[in-house]
């Protein structure tokens, strides 16, 4: 029998990104003359992409970007951003115990990410985690990104998984969403980026924490889905 994989999303999710992500953002947009964002704002320019992300910091800034003059902002942003990487950047409380758990259990790992795949794995590569990860996605991996069903199943397929035998983890709206539109169960996080609750989403299970996080829940949801 196959494995089973358990899915995570980054930014929010596996890693507190919030401080890198605010300085490389304000960075970018000060090169327009535009005001600094706050932490407040994450949660509605983050978890679409890095494009998304700068347009609706001009947007929320009062700025105007053109199409043309996008494709230099987001360089900029990545340029600063990988340039610090991995930064202030730390693994949420409980997250490395959490994967050895299921590590230890035989279970497999994968990220999918709208973060841009060799960002993701830059960042993960700073906090010595790639290794975990049987596949790393991003949003310009494929044609489509979270949350189009097809991001995540590719996922499961570049990881060697089994969509029966898979669960998403995640702190967004997109995690949620990708997961059911897959058919694969969802665990939410409460402490990422998400601008409303992330109960209020309806993923398959809530964790307040990554101390929640063990094989016997995984294995839960997979049967209970099986069973659906």
């Amino acid at each position: 029998m196959t494995a089973p994989l358990v899915v995570f999303d980054l930014d929010g999710t596996l890693v507190d990104t919030a401080p890198d992500l605010v300085s490389s953002l304000n960075h970018t947009i000060g090169t327009a003359g535009l005001e600094p964002v706050s932490y407040s704002d994450l949660t509605y320019l983050v978890g679409h992409g890095g494009q998304v992300m700068i347009r609706r910091a001009f947007e929320l800034r009062g700025g105007h970007l053109s199409d043309d003059d996008l494709p230099a902002m987001v360089q900029v942003f990545v340029d600063h951003y990988g340039q610090g990487m991995p930064g202030a950047s730390a693994p949420y409380p409980g997250l490395v115990a959490a994967l050895d758990r299921l590590q230890q259990a035989g279970f497999h790992l994968a990220v999918c990410t709208n973060k841009m795949e060799g960002l993701a794995r830059r960042l993960l590569d700073g906090l010595g985690l790639t290794q975990r990860f049987a596949a790393v996605t991003g949003g310009d991996t494929f044609a489509v990104r979270k949350p189009d069903a097809a991001h995540l199943l590719e996922t499961v397929r570049l990881a060697g998984g089994n969509a029966a035998r898979t669960v998403m983890v995640g702190d967004s709206l997109n995690d949620v969403l990708v997961a059911r539109n897959a058919g694969v169960p969802s665990i939410g996080v409460p402490f990422g980026y998400s601008d409303v609750s992330i109960a209020s989403l309806e993923p398959s299970h809530v964790i307040d924490s990554f101390d929640e996080l063990h094989p016997e829940l995984v294995e839960s949801l997979i049967a209970r889905a099986a069973a659906a």
